[in-house]
């Protein structure tokens, strides 16, 4: 009966134990552009054997200096085939190719819509690649910044006003960064959705304190971004950021972030 009791809590512990934990991944394939972005700050290169052709792309990439040292390369199939990754990081909306399914695991990334989300995401893919510490230590930078962004003591109101006059609503990143530096936005003081259009003619009825673009947006390349330039809005001042800024739930918002508090403190 002794020896029953002793065993008995022995055979409890290891039922008990944690599983293992999942060696590190050393052939990571990147099939989403945020991905790309979190993998420049949490992966080591060897680690990495393609990012998506977008990493590279400064329009849309906050990484895309860094970028042009690490591969990139298309997510086909045949590339799937040929690269053999053991981590693939995509996003919701694709699908890996029936032929091209091995033996990998694969992280799926929603886009995010919040600060917390973002470090929800920095905590997945550090675990996923083998550097938990990395993401835990890039938060804390993040967190920092962020508080050391002065509080506002008014709140104007923003449209983030893009080309051919759509505007950025509530329940997105830019609506919750806009949030963070004391802005309100003007879809939801008009109670607009997540994307809308705003004509010029509501726009100047409108009249936001401020209007948010896009820098790719001083020039003029076609017509969808003229109406940006329209004399009726020119009275408005405007808070210039990169869409490649906050096109991702990235590192990249905390830059968004704190050139936003600086343009409203001029």
């Amino acid at each position: 009966m002794k020896r029953l009791l002793l065993i008995l809590p022995l055979m409890i512990l290891t039922a008990s134990a944690p599983p293992a934990a999942l060696p590190p991944p050393k052939h990571i394939m990147s099939l989403n552009l945020c991905a790309d972005q979190l993998l420049l700050a949490l992966a080591d290169r060897s680690q990495v054997v393609a990012l998506t052709p977008l990493a590279r792309d400064t329009a849309m990439s906050a990484e895309a200096a860094r970028a042009k040292a690490w591969p990139v390369a298309k997510g086909s199939a045949e590339t799937l085939l040929a690269l053999k990754p053991d981590l693939v990081i995509s996003s919701p909306y694709y699908q890996i190719p029936p032929q091209a399914k091995g033996n990998f695991r694969q992280l799926s990334l929603a886009d995010a819509t919040s600060y917390s989300e973002i470090v929800t995401q920095v905590r997945q893919v550090a675990a996923a690649v083998g550097h938990p510490g990395r993401g835990e230590t890039l938060i804390a930078r993040m967190n920092a910044e962020l508080a050391a962004i002065p509080r506002p003591t008014r709140h104007p109101v923003a449209a983030y006003y893009q080309r051919r006059g759509y505007m950025t609503g509530t329940g997105t990143l830019v609506d919750d960064m806009m949030q963070r530096v004391g802005l309100r936005n003007l879809a939801a003081v008009l109670g607009k959705p997540v994307l809308s259009r705003l004509t010029l003619e509501e726009m100047v009825v409108a009249r936001p304190d401020y209007l948010i673009v896009e820098t790719a947006t001083d020039t003029v390349p076609d017509k969808g971004t003229e109406m940006l330039h329209h004399p009726a809005l020119k009275a408005m001042a405007r808070l210039r950021l990169p869409e490649a800024w906050t096109v991702c739930g990235s590192p990249a918002y905390v830059r968004a972030a704190q050139s936003l508090a600086k343009q409203l403190r001029r």
